[in-house]
Order: C-alpha cells, then structure tokens, then sequence
C-alpha cells in the first residue's frame, strides 16, 4: 500500500527517517534501515540537515524502495533554484519517487564548509505550489510538460514556535498549497503539541507528531540552546545522566511520549540520528 493511501486510510501513522552519509559507504546505513521493513508507513530521506554536505537523498530513497520500504523524499529550497527543484521533482517521480516532503531548508551558516552559498529561490510554500502546477502540465514558468506527475506532498510544523500564531497561519497557507500531511517538529512535552491543536482547530490533512531519540545529555543540552521551539524536560536529561544504559533509557523515553501523542493527532515521525535500528524496539515498547 503506498503511503498515499495510508493517508487516506484513518490508520495511526508511523514514520521515522535516514540521513544520507558523508561518503560513499552505506553499507552500515543499509543495515540499520533494513530492520525497519514492515514496521514503518515511511521513511524519510533527509536532505542535507544542518546544511552539510551529504550522498544525495534521491539514490538513498531509490535503495528504500528496492528493500521494500516507502520513502518521503525531503526537498529543501535552500541549495537548489526553481528549475534544479523542479527538475528533480520530476526525475524523482520517473524514479518512482513519489512522496515528497517540502522544506526551505536549515540556514547555510550551520555548514561544514565556509564557502557555501544558499540559493532559497523558492521557499515551502511556493515547492508545494511548484509540485501541485507541475501535476497541472506546467512548470512554474508557465510551459507544458509532456506527461503528467502525480504527488504525495507535505510539509512540517513547530507546534512550539513563539509567537504561535504565525506558524498556525503558515500551516493553513500550506494546506491551500496542497499539504497533504504534516510531521512536527520534535515534542518532549506533550501539553505543548495538545495545546498547539486546540489553538489550530480543526486541521484538514493528517499531523503526526515528532519524537526524537536523545542519544545523551550532553545531547538535550545542546538542543535546548540551539534549536528554536524545542525543550527538553530537566527530568530527560536528568534521566539520560544518570543511566547506566543510554540505548534502553532512549527507548523508554521516546516510546512514553509516543503512547501520550496517541489520541491527540494521527501519527509520529521518529527522528533517528542514525538510529535507525532501534526504532523496532521503541515500537515495541510503545506496544505496536
């Protein structure tokens, strides 16, 4: 079943992702990600995170789909310009790459390399809008195209941004864009998600909400002084210094917030970190 129909079909959804490798060998990403055949709905195959320089999501996505598993492609409009984004849309689509994730994309100063230049041609919106024209018969210039594509497309969500209004109000411009689901940016407080949907009222495409597997403290510290709308609970962090066991203490963590986030929106998105072999037993946990 693609994962548009999973959509469709009012079941709880279960994605998580795959960040492409800084390099040519895979071969420990392709052991990790095998485990989660028949688990997941889909997988997303970042692109790109924090604006360094990685193997390109495409063939990532094109080796999930070869061992059975859906892949979402994220798209970010921070290194391509209209025509690259548009190009790849549709290449990704004779690839049979249909499910896309829209994102503008991290800021470059967070690069590797000090000589990288963003582009940001585009930003979500205007992708969503892109893909939505391009299954039309037109590209965003306004030109026929020989055959029609068909998408999958989402977009994400900071359910703790500050103010939250204007992220209510970009959401809702997303869904007239063509959103078709949305995954969250990651929850550690569930109050915070709950709230974030009663302010937004009824929303008409699927949220699943994120959950991040924190690998240590050190970890959640950083986050909490880096990365906008996320906090991590002392009691987290207090819990990930003192175990004897990190792996076990994640496991435990997430799955706790996972069975809160139950009832309160469609789904999850487990954010891996490279993790991706433990997320069979963070759903066991939670007991799926």
């Amino acid at each position: 079943m693609s994962f548009s129909d999973v959509l469709k079909s009012g079941k709880f959804l279960i994605t998580t992702d795959v960040i492409p490798p800084k390099g040519i060998n895979i071969s420990k990403m392709l052991s990790r990600i095998d485990s989660l055949v028949g688990k997941v709905d889909a997988v997303n195959v970042v692109d790109l995170p924090s604006s360094v320089m990685r193997v390109s999501p495409l063939p990532i996505a094109l080796l999930l789909k070869e061992r059975r598993l859906e892949p979402i492609l994220q798209m970010t409009c921070r290194d391509r310009n209209r025509l690259a984004l548009q190009a790849d849309l549709l290449g990704g689509y004779i690839m049979g790459i249909t499910n896309i994730l829209a994102l503008t994309g991290d800021e470059i100063h967070l690069s590797d390399d000090p000589e990288a230049k963003p582009v940001f041609d585009l930003d979500s919106i205007e992708l969503l809008k892109a893909a939505r024209k391009l299954e039309k018969g037109y590209d965003l210039g306004g030109n026929p195209l020989r055959g029609l594509p068909k998408f999958c497309v989402g977009a994400v969500v900071d359910p703790g941004a500050n103010p939250i209004e204007p992220e209510i109000e970009k959401m809702q411009r997303k869904v007239e864009a063509g959103a078709e689901f949305f995954q969250t940016q990651p929850i550690f407080d569930v109050t915070v998600l709950v709230e974030f949907l009663e302010k937004a009222g009824e929303v008409e495409v699927p949220i699943l909400g994120g959950v991040l597997l924190l690998k240590s403290a050190k970890m959640a510290r950083f986050m909490n002084e880096k990365v906008p709308g996320v906090r991590i609970p002392e009691h987290f962090i207090h819990q990930m210094e003192k175990t004897q066991d990190p792996v076990q203490t994640a496991i435990k963590i997430t799955s706790s917030i996972i069975n809160q986030i139950k009832g309160t929106c469609r789904g999850v998105h487990i954010m891996t970190l490279n993790w991706e072999d433990k997320v069979p037993a963070v759903l066991k946990a939670a007991s799926f």
